[in-house]
């Protein structure tokens, strides 16, 4: 047991234990290299020679290598095939240079020499800007500044249409900049048209690269820069700040009638009312006064002069009763006495009636103004003067 345990390179008896040299007997060192391998290419030579055994060592050993060539040719061009598409990429295959197919993320085997795959990424996006001096719709030169962003959506156009897709692009991206600033004022440019100038270009840059079918598509469009050459910058500051003086104006008048527009609509609104009252007080009034001379009308059919008469007198009772002054015509005839009835009241009560007016004689029903100090019978003479109609 313990024999049959040993190394076939320890020695231990009468027989070696070399299995490349059972036969030889006194050599119990290692192996030979190049006698193993003549040895190993004699067996496998014998099996890609057809048995025959007539021919010599050096075309045995010719035929292994050409097999073995083939072997690890084989091996190689299949390893070789192997490649892996990235997870935002898309492959465009070739075989023998004629398109085949888009290839999806993961890995791939491909025949060497026969297909051909190009990985192209077709979910980063690019940028790409672009600048110059260019001329308005009213002569003016203006510096413009315009960043474009794209991404591939056809790996195939992008590759093959093109000669150079991103170089296509870009003098797409200047002409059709150029196109929208010389159709647009220097002004709209510069100030309140960047937004309108930005869409104009996007369209317009759009419609340039569709016929050339690059693979490419516009995520966005931005200026980044619109000013006026550095010789204009000062004046064209300053009508920058003129405009934003006129915007605040506008804005300041704008609040401004915000808040005098309610106000004068509130006065608006008091004036109508106090008009539509006064309006219907008049006419109240007015129904009044009609309805005061239908009850008249009877009485003045039936007595036309003492009618007339009394409204006479109450007329001027109406008139004199607000004055504070009061001319007297005495007996003598020419000379006329005044009553200041205003410092009068100041220290006198005032009447029952409300005025400084008392009744001579009660049996006329009439009111007179009376001096201080004068007799009744000059009250009864100027009564009797003021029924009269003033005939004495």
């Amino acid at each position: 047991m313990k024999k049959s345990m040993m190394a076939w390179h320890e020695p231990g008896g009468k027989k070696p234990n070399d299995p490349w040299k059972g036969k030889q007997s006194g050599n119990q060192g290692p192996p030979d290299l190049d006698e193993v391998l003549s040895n190993l290419s004699k067996k496998l030579g014998g099996k890609f020679g057809g048995g025959r055994r007539g021919g010599g060592n050096d075309s045995e050993v010719m035929k292994f290598g050409g097999g073995l060539a083939v072997i690890i040719a084989v091996l190689v061009w299949g390893f070789s095939g192997l490649y892996t598409v990235r997870e935002a990429e898309l492959g465009v295959k070739l075989r023998f240079g004629e398109f085949s197919e888009n290839v999806q993320p993961g890995l791939h085997w491909k025949p060497t020499f026969i297909d051909e795959v190009t990985p192209v990424d077709v979910r980063s996006v690019s940028s790409m800007p672009t600048s110059g001096f260019m001329l308005t719709k009213d002569e003016n030169v203006v510096r413009i500044e315009m960043d474009v962003q794209y991404r591939i959506t056809d790996p195939y156009r992008y590759l093959y249409n093109v000669m150079n897709p991103e170089d296509t692009l870009l003098q797409a991206m200047d002409s059709a900049l150029r196109y929208v600033v010389g159709h647009n004022t220097m002004d709209n440019v510069l100030t309140s048209g960047r937004e309108q100038v930005r869409a104009e270009t996007w369209e317009e840059l759009a419609s340039i690269i569709e016929p050339y079918e690059t693979g490419l598509e516009i995520i966005d469009l931005n200026v980044q820069l619109a000013r006026p050459p550095e010789e204009v910058k000062d004046a064209f500051d300053d009508a920058i700040a003129a405009q934003e003086d006129e915007e605040r104006f506008v804005r300041e008048a704008e609040a401004y009638a915000r808040e005098v527009e309610p106000q004068a609509r509130g006065r608006v609104k008091r004036i109508l009312e106090d008009a539509n009252a006064y309006k219907q007080k008049k006419v109240l009034d007015a129904q009044g006064d009609v309805a005061r001379f239908n009850q008249i009308l009877p009485e003045y059919k039936a007595q036309p002069e003492v009618t007339r008469k009394r409204l006479y007198l109450e007329t001027i009772e109406q008139v004199y009763g607000n004055s504070n002054k009061v001319l007297v015509d005495v007996e003598s005839g020419n000379n006329l006495m005044y009553l200041p009835l205003d410092r009068m009241t100041k220290g006198a009560p005032q009447s029952a009636t409300g005025n400084s007016f008392i009744e001579p004689n009660s049996r006329s029903n009439q009111r007179a103004p009376v001096g201080v100090g004068s007799s009744p019978n000059s009250s009864r003479e100027r009564t009797d003067r003021f029924n009269n109609g003033g005939r004495n």
